[in-house]
């Protein structure tokens, strides 16, 4: 019987984990083996697979085809995109992100990072710990990822020797105390011949630890590890204007995404900018109340008193105090912080090269404003770790940046809630994306 076969049916929650590292340390193939011995692949996928793995010449069957989904990728044998999958055992539920290695896809991997519980960070034990090791480690940090595992892969290239393993620890270890990491894991495996993934193999006797499946079903998943303060962007306010039903007359519902926290029916609330307090009357799911609304819930709130709500308005526990002190040209309520002006890391997605003198839109949340750059404090040097002068930023450059806003957002520090604390920076001109910012 084989471990996954023994797995009791126990729900641990969904768990969004990321893979990254430098170019062909395995970030596909590992996806692809966890995939496949977790019996999590369809027949005719595996066969398709199969098939590609014979046409290339291959002895056995290539399980990085799994993700790099990409005729480009395939052609190249390397991932571009950033390649999703689903799969569960009988524990839990997963989101696997497979990001690139390449530098210039820096940018894919920060989009795979920002809703990641966990990162799996590989590097080749032939090579140690490299430049995009170092990249992709401090952008899982910037961007919160709470539970690293550095998964030291190709150990049958160095006859799974103990002494290197241990080298490639202490050179990470060395380098995460520089960022301030604390949660790490480590991990020697082959992703290739299957040792430490879902069974341990026979050939790494001397690590005591536990298989990368175990870690992963034992995770914490998100909104778990702590009390967090109830967040409800305000997505659309819906009135009915033709229905049969006169109850529904003076119908007014809240509907949105609970971003983090918990509310239920009777618990006092304040609308933020306008800070107009109320009382949830009723908790409405798809037809039927509710009592209580929890993290990651599409819902509509019912309030008890008319109260002006608008789309991108937050609606906050009222009794929860804030944990920001307020800032210059902020205005500080019991709730949230509502604020013109933000201090965030912005991560440069744009291929134009972002202009101080420009004006961007911001949208956080479900609220948009338009917004000027006060400031480039400093570029971080991401080799080096060094503050870098900067008069503008080109793509995946990483910066502090002061921006003055038009319009008030309501926002946490993005170390305290990573929903309310992200935004996006948007050209006006083209519409696209091209930045990403964590509050601080």
């Amino acid at each position: 019987m084989s471990a996954i076969e023994r797995l009791p049916e126990i729900d641990n929650g969904l768990l969004r984990f990321l893979t990254c590292g430098s170019v062909d340390d395995g970030k596909s193939t590992l996806i692809g083996r966890l995939l496949y011995d977790t019996k999590a692949i369809l027949a005719d996928t595996l066969h398709a697979i199969t098939r590609s793995s014979e046409r290339r010449g291959l002895e056995a069957v290539d399980l990085s085809l799994l993700t790099d989904g990409l005729l480009a990728e395939r052609e190249q044998g390397i991932t571009i995109d950033v390649a999703y999958r689903y799969f569960s055992t009988g524990r839990r539920k997963y989101i696997i992100a497979d990001a690139p290695g390449h530098e210039q896809y820096t940018r894919n991997m920060v989009t795979a990072a920002s809703t990641a519980n966990l990162a799996i960070i590989l590097v080749d034990a032939r090579k140690g710990v490299l430049t995009q090791t170092r990249r992709h480690s401090y952008l899982a940090h910037l961007l919160g990822i709470p539970h690293i595992v550095v998964a030291i892969n190709k150990m049958d290239l160095v006859d799974y020797d103990q002494a290197t393993f241990e080298r490639i620890r202490g050179d990470y270890l060395e380098f995460a105390a520089t960022l301030g990491i604390s949660d790490v894991r480590f991990i020697p495996l082959s992703a290739l011949n299957g040792d430490m993934i879902v069974e341990r193999g026979e050939r790494l006797d001397w690590y005591q630890g536990p298989a990368l499946l175990d870690i992963l079903e034992n995770a914490p998943s998100a909104h778990s590890e702590r009390d967090e303060a109830f967040r409800f962007p305000v997505q659309f306010v819906c009135r009915p204007q033709k229905c049969a039903d006169p109850r529904l007359h003076d119908y007014r519902g809240f509907m949105g995404r609970v971003e983090s926290g918990e509310i239920a029916v009777g618990d006092e609330v304040l609308v933020l900018p306008s800070e107009k307090r109320s009382r949830v009357k009723a908790i409405e799911f798809y037809g039927r109340s509710l009592p209580r609304a929890i993290a990651e819930q599409s819902v509509t709130l019912l309030l008890e008193d008319e109260v002006d709500v608008s789309r991108g308005d937050m609606i906050v526990r009222a009794e929860k105090l804030c944990p920001r002190a307020p800032a210059p040209g902020t205005v500080s309520t019991r709730s949230a912080l509502v604020t013109r002006r933000i201090e965030a890391m912005l991560c440069w997605l744009g291929d134009a090269v972002l202009d101080p003198q420009r004006k961007y839109l911001i949208r956080q949340t479900t609220r948009e404003s338009k917004a000027a750059i006060e400031s480039i404090d400093y570029r971080l040097d991401i080799n080096t770790l060094q503050r870098m002068p900067a008069e503008g930023l080109g793509m995946n450059d990483i910066a502090r940046v002061s921006f003055r806003l038009a319009r008030p957002l309501c926002v946490d520090g993005y170390a305290e809630n990573r929903a309310t604390g992200a935004f996006i920076v948007i050209d006006e001109a083209t519409n696209n994306t091209v930045g990403a910012g964590m509050i601080l």
